[in-house]
């Protein structure tokens, strides 16, 4: 039996792990965290990723847990509404999800689906690995060495598996020119199920319905071209967010001054990961440690989904071959990460400060981004 490490317990790596077990594989995933983490920014699930989830068989789970926002509405300065949308529109597909989740309730889901044929080892990371042949020998932070046919990186834009295989974040990492915070706050705005969102050049503020109406998320965004941010100094991350956040009128003052308690604050820049491969030898990534398309395509849900099923699927159908099927993976998954790189480039370039003439938005670009890519109907020999 392929034995399989995977770093990283967010989305992308509790998905593959779901798709490598059922075609035979057995499956380690390694996270540094002590436990799942709650809460975190709502996500989306868009044309192909609906697909994705339904083969998985968690389609009413993850319907189960969405935050059942209605819509949104851009609001000015004194709360008054200047433009709606709903979840409905573009079939389901448009800027509000029908499929919208909070990134914690979808991995909470993933978790659920895979502990019984999953081994989690939480609270440790990899420190080093060598390769050879046959396979990969890992030393864990804990002490621990043990020996996998591959190893998988799932574990988000600063990947520590891929500064330590393929280099450091500098070469991948590509920032867009802008910051993106968000926290849960008491519901002391009247929210109801409707996401609400207040906007000036280069800084908006906003609050998200969830599930639990005492409770809402705040979401920060703001312009901050060549700003560095430590995104382990927390309380740097908060003063950066009170001073831009300065002045920007409508609720903002009363959602800051919940920053101090929120449990889940987030922060980080606005970027993209560019690589010319996912893979070396026997080590391959997936999700935002690949190709991060930013929060701004709305669909980095959708591509560790969709990469999941695909590289789980690639592999098994080569028999677990790594150059063949890391290299099936790639030649199907690179235009689908293309297209959403392109639609998250286009929005943070939108809000730029000055702002640019208004984007004409390409919407055949926009349908190659939510349902540009072949879902092979896999049934590998290897289900063995």
């Amino acid at each position: 039996m392929t034995r399989v490490l995977i770093a990283g317990a967010s989305i992308a790596g509790p998905a593959l792990a779901h798709w490598l077990h059922r075609w035979g594989a057995e499956v380690t995933v390694v996270e540094r965290a002590p436990e799942l983490r709650p809460g975190g920014q709502a996500v989306d699930a868009r044309g192909v990723t609906k697909e994705v989830i339904r083969r998985m068989g968690l389609d009413a789970a993850v319907r189960a847990a969405s935050t059942e926002t209605a819509g949104a509405h851009t609001v000015d300065a004194d709360g008054n509404v200047l433009e709606t949308f709903r979840a409905e529109d573009d079939g389901g597909d448009g800027y509000i999800s029908d499929i919208e989740i909070l990134r914690g309730d979808l991995s909470r889901v993933l978790y659920d689906a895979t502990r019984d044929g999953v081994e989690y080892l939480f609270g440790d990371r990899i420190t080093r690995l060598t390769q050879d042949a046959d396979g990969v020998d890992v030393v864990f932070e804990s002490g621990t060495n043990r020996r996998f046919e591959l190893v998988i990186g799932a574990d988000g834009l600063h990947s520590s598996l891929r500064a330590l295989v393929f280099g450091p974040h500098e070469q991948f990492v590509r920032h867009l020119g802008h910051m993106l915070a968000f926290y849960s706050v008491p519901n002391e705005f009247g929210l109801d199920r409707y996401l609400l969102d207040h906007q000036e050049p280069g800084r908006s503020a906003g609050l998200r319905p969830i599930r639990d109406a005492t409770q809402a998320m705040a979401i920060f965004a703001f312009a901050a071209p060549g700003l560095e941010v430590d995104h382990r100094d927390i309380e740097a991350q908060k003063r950066l967010l009170r001073e831009r956040m300065t002045g920007l009128g409508w609720e903002t003052e009363r959602i800051l001054a919940h920053l101090d308690d929120a449990p889940d604050f987030y922060l980080d820049q606005v970027a993209q990961v560019k690589m010319e491969r996912w893979s070396r030898g026997r080590v391959g990534l997936l999700g935002d440690a690949a190709f991060s398309s930013s929060p701004l395509s709305g669909q980095g849900t959708g591509l560790a989904l969709v990469g999941a099923y695909l590289l789980a699927g690639e592999l098994a159908a080569a028999d677990w071959d790594p150059e063949a099927g890391f290299a099936a993976y790639e030649r199907r998954m690179r235009p689908f990460v293309e297209a959403n790189q392109e639609i998250g480039r286009l929005h943070a370039s939108s809000k730029d400060v000055p702002p640019p003439p208004e984007p004409e938005w390409d919407f055949e670009l926009i349908n190659r981004a939510i349902n540009g890519v072949e879902l092979p109907d896999y049934d590998p020999v290897s289900a063995r």
